[in-house]
């Protein structure tokens, strides 16, 4: 994309305290997107999972790839006033666990798009270690 990003807040229908990217790096409208999430440790989530082990849930890495390739469908012209909604995950692997105070590092890479389905597949990462990869496939509906 030329010029500045656009805050996620700007682009997605979430909003705290279920907004899980915090910045953009990139977009190719359609394509791929980068982005990141700073984890700060004052999450509500860390203080429940676990109690004197504080860990990154899962499923919050797959959400947090769905929202950055939310973000990636959104900025496509053909998709404006659209919204892309869960349609499955495929082959999700947990590599490490993520704690307060890291920052992860996300990669959607778009697949198949239509007028009313995708495909993406998904990395997350903190430094150079692999967190999670994910399959995600959603379906298009009227924003």
């Amino acid at each position: 994309m030329d010029g500045a990003l656009p805050a996620p807040a700007d682009v997605l229908p979430h909003r705290p305290p279920f907004l899980f990217v915090d910045e953009l790096v990139s977009v190719d409208p359609g394509r791929s997107a980068d982005g990141r999430w700073h984890l700060t440790g004052d999450e509500a989530f860390f203080t429940g999972h676990f109690p004197g082990r504080p860990t990154l849930p899962g499923v919050l890495m797959v959400e947090a790839l769905a929202q950055l390739g939310a973000v990636a469908v959104l900025l496509e012209p053909r998709y404006a006033g659209k919204l892309p909604l869960f349609g499955g995950i495929d082959g999700v692997r947990f590599r490490r666990q993520v704690v307060p105070g890291e920052t992860l590092d996300l990669r959607v890479e778009m697949g198949r798009l239509s007028s009313r389905a995708g495909k993406g597949h998904g990395r997350a990462t903190v430094g150079e270690q692999l967190a999670c990869e994910v399959d995600l496939l959603f379906v298009i509906v009227d924003g």
